[in-house]
């Protein structure tokens, strides 16, 4: 189902109190936004998040709105369920979010009582980098991109035929926590899951440069790629292994030189998408993505990896 926040939201910037009225907008959507806010931003509570919420409400929407007026976001998130919906052959309803986060994440999933979010922040996808909103100043266009990347989590956690193990470790709590995941998912498992998520996304929306799908400017993936080698060298020991630092260290930007470090090279950031994409890649060509993406991670991988790098 797609859920559009936006008008709530610009209700919430035209208030005569803004930041009384975030936190009403943020009572009345809680099962998405605590949610949202707890795995990618922080708390919401306390005199830091209330910091957040008085920037978030007073920063310049200039860029947003413009935005805004010239695509029709609604249309195209539908375009994306609907695309999502039969490329992953989905047996579970999912969520499909339009809303304005607070400069955090781009885009992610959630699962709120068994049910799987997937959804987009706008303030990212203006075209113009903006500092008061932290916006990244991607291109609109990319949309179905990350749109479609975080429905294949969905499908992946939720999907009752999913054998995925972090399907498991939703099905415990009917809650995905970024943070738990981390902490007791091995590093395995995470490459994985987001390595299938790319290639979800190339499937759902082509046509964009190889290295928009990874979260990537063009210079890092060709360092990645250049650095392959080194990358499976520095992971290998690690792949069974449970950390929150680990899934920092290959799946988020913001991680300092030295949590990146692996012998005498610091490794790109992010540079474990790269890295699950060509783990699963053999599977997908062979069995295909609605399989692959609630296959087990022992099959997905049991085919070698590491050769060759993927075709730019």
């Amino acid at each position: 189902m797609l859920i559009n926040l936006l008008p709530d939201f610009f209700a919430v910037l035209d208030s005569t109190d803004p930041a009384a009225a975030y936190q009403r907008y943020l009572a009345t959507h809680r099962r998405i936004l605590h949610s949202y806010w707890e795995n990618y931003v922080i708390p919401p509570e306390g005199p830091h998040f209330l910091d957040i919420v008085r920037g978030t409400v007073a920063a310049d929407r200039a860029d947003l709105r413009s935005m805004l007026e010239r695509t029709d976001v609604v249309t195209l998130a539908r375009r994306v369920e609907e695309s999502c919906a039969r490329a992953f052959e989905a047996d579970v309803d999912f969520d499909v979010v339009l809303m304005v986060g607070v400069g955090a994440a781009n885009a992610g999933e959630l699962v709120v009582g068994q049910r799987g979010v997937a959804f987009v922040c706008l303030e990212h996808f203006t075209g113009v980098a903006n500092p008061d909103t932290f916006g990244l100043g991607l291109d609109p266009e990319l949309i179905p991109l990350w749109l479609s990347h975080e429905v294949a989590h969905v499908v992946r956690y939720t999907s009752p035929t999913s054998r995925a193990a972090i399907r498991s470790l939703v099905r415990e709590t009917g809650e995905y926590s970024y943070w738990e995941a981390g902490r007791t998912a091995p590093l395995r498992e995470l490459l994985v899951n987001e390595g299938l998520a790319v290639h979800a996304s190339q499937l759902v929306s082509p046509g964009h440069a190889i290295w928009e799908y990874f979260g990537y400017i063009r210079r890092q993936y060709a360092r990645i790629r250049e650095m392959e080698p080194v990358l499976w060298k520095a992971v290998e020991p690690d792949l069974d292994r449970a950390a929150l630092g680990l899934r920092l260290r290959y799946l988020s930007d913001g991680v300092s030189d030295d949590a990146r470090m692996a012998g005498h090279h610091i490794l790109p950031e992010r540079s474990g998408y790269y890295l699950g994409a060509r783990m699963v890649e053999a599977a997908v060509a062979s069995r295909g993505l609605p399989w692959a993406l609630r296959a087990p991670t022992a099959e997905l991988i049991s085919q070698p990896y590491g050769g060759a790098a993927t075709a730019s």
